[in-house]
This record gives structure tokens, sequence and C-alpha cells, in this order.
């Protein structure tokens, strides 16, 4: 029989892996490696439940592991490795996916794997994730600068490759 922690653990993973691996998918450009992340992120997660619980700090733990286990796994990949095709993403509309349209999603997230893995972070937890400058920097361990000018770089480089307005639907979705 499992345990209170235990049930309290496998609800929140029920309620919140699917958001974790869309991170991490949009970390990374590839579902296989953002369920590897997501995986290794809820092992991470799963090791300190007791004591982050206790804490109240859950959803920030398993976001900052998230990002990490991502982060850490495109610092691993290989330089001839290529992201690719992707038999996971759905060809149909998803009225709950935050960006609406497949073809949008699928320009965005193109141009997304295009970032340099920090800025990409900073778009992903701003924009998509809706994290305040203060909070991605926490994620990050980073300073508060260090996500706006990020963010500003990655969000130009954007606009160089996107059209105006697919720029804007994606900043419309940070508010």
């Amino acid at each position: 029989m499992k345990s209170s922690l235990e049930n309290e653990y496998v609800e929140f993973v029920t309620h919140h892996a699917d958001r974790l691996c869309r991170t991490a998918y949009l970390l990374c450009g590839d579902w296989r490696r953002a369920e590897d992340a997501t995986q290794e992120a809820l092992l991470r997660l799963y090791r300190v439940w007791p004591r982050i619980q206790r804490k109240g700090e859950i959803r920030g733990y398993a976001r900052k592991a998230v990002v990490s286990a991502t982060l850490d796994g495109l610092r691993l990949r290989s330089s001839r490795e290529v992201v690719g095709g992707d038999s996971y993403f759905s060809t149909e509309a998803d009225p709950a996916d935050p960006v609406g349209q497949v073809e949008s999603r699928l320009v965005i997230t193109d141009a997304l794997t295009q970032l340099p893995p920090r800025q990409r972070a900073c778009v992903v937890l701003r924009y998509f994730d809706q994290l305040s400058v203060e909070e991605t920097a926490d994620v990050l361990g980073c300073r508060p600068g260090t996500v706006k000018s990020q963010t500003k770089h990655a969000l130009d480089k954007l606009r160089s490759r996107l059209a105006l307005s697919d720029i804007h639907d994606l900043t419309a979705l940070g508010g």
C-alpha cells in the first residue's frame, strides 16, 4: 500500500507532467529528449519530495529540475546530432495549445531550436510558462538583468526569423 507522500507525489505527476514535458520540448525541440528530461526531473523531484513538500516549493523545484535536465541534455548532445522528426507532434489543431495554430506552433518551435539554450530558456519560461523576470532568473540561477538581456536578444533573433504576426502571437502569450 502506498504512503500518503507517495500518493501526493503521484497526484502531482499526474497533474503536472504534461506541462513540464511541454516546457522541456520548447527548450530542446524534440519530444523524445523532452520526455527523457521530464523523467529525469521527476526522478530528482521524487528523491527530495518530503523536504520540498514541507517547504511548499514543489512547482518551482519541478520547473527548475526540468529546465536543468533539459539544458544538461542539450550540452551533452553531440555536435553532429540534429534534432529531427517528431512522430509525437499532432498535425491537428489543439484548442488547448498555447500557440493556437499548428502551423504557427511548428514555425515558432523551429525558430526556438535555432536560439542558444539560455536564450531559448528565457523565452520559454517568460512567454510560454508565463513566469516573471524574477521567477525566470530564479529558475535559471542568474540575475534578472541577465534574463532581460537574454530575452531581448532572443526576441530580436526570433523577429529576424519570423513574420511580425508570428512574433506578435508569441509575445501575446506572455501578457
